[in-house]
Protein backbone atom coordinates (compact mmCIF):
# COMPACT_ATOMS: atom_id res chain seq x y z
CA UNK A 1 0.00 0.00 0.00
CA UNK A 2 1.09 3.76 -0.42
CA UNK A 3 -0.14 6.41 1.64
CA UNK A 4 -0.82 9.66 -0.18
CA UNK A 5 -1.18 13.48 1.95
CA UNK A 6 -4.63 13.35 0.86
CA UNK A 7 -5.36 16.40 -0.98
CA UNK A 8 -8.63 17.99 -3.32
CA UNK A 9 -7.87 16.17 -6.17
CA UNK A 10 -8.29 12.76 -4.56
CA UNK A 11 -11.97 14.01 -4.45
CA UNK A 12 -13.39 12.20 -7.38
CA UNK A 13 -11.52 8.78 -7.31
CA UNK A 14 -12.42 9.03 -3.01
CA UNK A 15 -16.22 9.45 -3.77
CA UNK A 16 -16.59 6.24 -5.84
CA UNK A 17 -14.23 4.56 -2.89
CA UNK A 18 -17.16 6.57 -0.19
CA UNK A 19 -20.47 5.76 -1.94
CA UNK A 20 -19.87 1.52 -0.49
CA UNK A 21 -23.60 1.56 1.71
CA UNK A 22 -21.71 -1.19 3.84
CA UNK A 23 -19.31 1.41 5.21
CA UNK A 24 -22.00 3.22 6.75
CA UNK A 25 -23.50 0.32 8.82
CA UNK A 26 -22.30 1.68 12.49
CA UNK A 27 -22.33 5.60 11.68
CA UNK A 28 -21.85 8.66 9.08
CA UNK A 29 -23.12 9.12 5.90
CA UNK A 30 -21.71 8.92 2.14
CA UNK A 31 -20.41 12.26 0.61
CA UNK A 32 -23.58 14.18 -0.63
CA UNK A 33 -21.16 15.12 -3.92
CA UNK A 34 -17.89 15.44 -5.69
CA UNK A 35 -18.04 19.37 -5.40
CA UNK A 36 -18.97 18.81 -1.63
CA UNK A 37 -15.98 16.09 -1.26
CA UNK A 38 -13.62 18.24 -3.46
CA UNK A 39 -14.14 21.21 -0.80
CA UNK A 40 -13.75 19.14 2.01
CA UNK A 41 -10.23 17.88 1.20
CA UNK A 42 -9.75 21.27 -0.40
CA UNK A 43 -10.46 22.63 3.58
CA UNK A 44 -8.38 19.95 5.11
CA UNK A 45 -5.06 20.35 2.82
CA UNK A 46 -3.69 22.93 5.13
CA UNK A 47 -3.19 19.90 7.69
CA UNK A 48 -4.17 22.07 10.78
CA UNK A 49 -7.94 22.59 12.86
CA UNK A 50 -8.48 26.37 12.12
CA UNK A 51 -7.93 27.40 15.68
CA UNK A 52 -3.91 25.64 15.01
CA UNK A 53 -4.18 23.76 18.28
CA UNK A 54 -4.86 20.35 16.60
CA UNK A 55 -2.70 18.73 13.53
CA UNK A 56 -5.48 16.85 10.87
CA UNK A 57 -2.76 14.66 8.97
CA UNK A 58 -5.25 12.88 6.51
CA UNK A 59 -4.14 9.97 3.97
CA UNK A 60 -5.74 8.36 1.16
CA UNK A 61 -4.54 4.65 0.63
CA UNK A 62 -3.98 3.62 -2.63
CA UNK A 63 -3.34 -0.36 -3.99
CA UNK A 64 0.69 -0.30 -5.48
CA UNK A 65 -1.62 -1.72 -8.53
CA UNK A 66 -2.58 1.63 -8.74
CA UNK A 67 -6.26 2.30 -7.45
CA UNK A 68 -7.38 4.22 -3.89
CA UNK A 69 -9.39 1.87 -1.59
CA UNK A 70 -9.83 4.11 1.38
CA UNK A 71 -8.01 6.42 3.96
CA UNK A 72 -6.54 6.76 7.21
CA UNK A 73 -6.15 10.24 9.82
CA UNK A 74 -4.90 11.31 12.85
CA UNK A 75 -6.25 13.81 14.97
CA UNK A 76 -2.64 15.15 16.58
CA UNK A 77 -3.53 16.72 20.19
CA UNK A 78 -1.44 18.04 22.94
CA UNK A 79 1.05 15.86 24.79
CA UNK A 80 2.14 13.72 22.51
CA UNK A 81 -1.25 12.02 21.86
CA UNK A 82 -3.47 11.33 18.76
CA UNK A 83 -6.57 10.05 17.49
CA UNK A 84 -6.94 8.06 14.53
CA UNK A 85 -9.59 6.82 11.99
CA UNK A 86 -9.80 4.75 8.98
CA UNK A 87 -12.38 3.98 6.43
CA UNK A 88 -11.71 1.24 3.46
CA UNK A 89 -14.08 -0.04 0.57
CA UNK A 90 -15.93 -3.20 1.49
CA UNK A 91 -14.49 -5.12 -1.54
CA UNK A 92 -11.27 -4.64 0.37
CA UNK A 93 -12.54 -6.24 3.69
CA UNK A 94 -10.78 -8.88 5.12
CA UNK A 95 -7.32 -8.50 3.60
CA UNK A 96 -5.83 -7.26 5.97
CA UNK A 97 -5.35 -4.00 4.26
CA UNK A 98 -6.76 -1.61 6.65
CA UNK A 99 -4.52 -3.22 9.35
CA UNK A 100 -1.75 -2.63 6.87
CA UNK A 101 -2.61 1.24 6.62
CA UNK A 102 -3.44 1.94 9.93
CA UNK A 103 0.19 0.70 10.98
CA UNK A 104 1.93 2.42 8.51
CA UNK A 105 -0.03 5.78 9.71
CA UNK A 106 0.83 4.97 13.01
CA UNK A 107 4.39 4.62 12.07
CA UNK A 108 4.57 7.83 10.45
CA UNK A 109 3.35 9.71 13.29
CA UNK A 110 5.13 8.08 15.91
CA UNK A 111 8.33 8.78 13.95
CA UNK A 112 7.87 12.08 12.45
CA UNK A 113 5.38 13.67 14.72
CA UNK A 114 6.37 11.98 18.36
CA UNK A 115 3.10 10.66 19.10
CA UNK A 116 3.20 8.17 21.92
CA UNK A 117 -0.61 7.70 22.77
CA UNK A 118 -3.37 6.44 20.30
CA UNK A 119 -6.91 6.86 20.27
CA UNK A 120 -10.01 5.04 18.77
CA UNK A 121 -13.53 5.61 19.38
CA UNK A 122 -16.05 2.91 17.75
CA UNK A 123 -19.31 1.92 17.89
CA UNK A 124 -19.75 -0.95 20.27
CA UNK A 125 -21.10 -3.53 17.70
CA UNK A 126 -18.20 -2.91 15.08
CA UNK A 127 -16.67 -6.06 15.66
CA UNK A 128 -14.44 -5.85 12.52
CA UNK A 129 -12.84 -2.31 13.70
CA UNK A 130 -12.75 -3.21 17.01
CA UNK A 131 -10.37 -6.47 16.11
CA UNK A 132 -8.70 -4.31 13.35
CA UNK A 133 -7.54 -2.12 16.04
CA UNK A 134 -6.67 -4.98 18.35
CA UNK A 135 -4.50 -6.41 15.82
CA UNK A 136 -2.68 -2.96 16.12
CA UNK A 137 -1.80 -3.05 19.62
CA UNK A 138 -4.98 -1.17 21.20
CA UNK A 139 -6.70 -1.81 24.25
CA UNK A 140 -9.98 -0.84 25.64
CA UNK A 141 -9.26 2.31 27.67
CA UNK A 142 -10.18 2.64 31.47
CA UNK A 143 -13.53 4.13 31.93
CA UNK A 144 -12.01 7.10 33.72
CA UNK A 145 -10.48 8.03 30.04
CA UNK A 146 -13.67 7.56 28.39
CA UNK A 147 -15.81 9.70 30.77
CA UNK A 148 -12.90 12.43 30.41
CA UNK A 149 -13.32 12.59 26.54
CA UNK A 150 -17.52 12.47 26.70
CA UNK A 151 -17.64 8.94 24.70
CA UNK A 152 -20.92 8.45 23.58
CA UNK A 153 -23.39 5.61 24.63
CA UNK A 154 -23.13 3.20 22.36
CA UNK A 155 -19.62 4.40 21.83
CA UNK A 156 -15.79 2.43 23.50
CA UNK A 157 -12.57 4.23 23.19
CA UNK A 158 -9.44 1.95 23.06
CA UNK A 159 -6.09 3.58 23.20
CA UNK A 160 -2.29 2.11 22.64
CA UNK A 161 0.84 3.36 23.41
CA UNK A 162 3.51 4.17 21.27
CA UNK A 163 6.97 2.71 22.01
CA UNK A 164 9.64 5.07 19.90
CA UNK A 165 13.09 3.06 18.68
Amino acid sequence: LILEPQVEAHGSEMFAVLADPALYEYENQPPSSVEWLRERFRRLEGRRSPDGTEGWLNWVVRLKEGGLIGYVQSTLRAESTAAIAYMLNSQYWGRGLASEAVHAMIQEIATHYKITTLTAVLKEKNTRSRNLLERNGFVLAPQSVNVSLAIEPGEILMCREVRLP
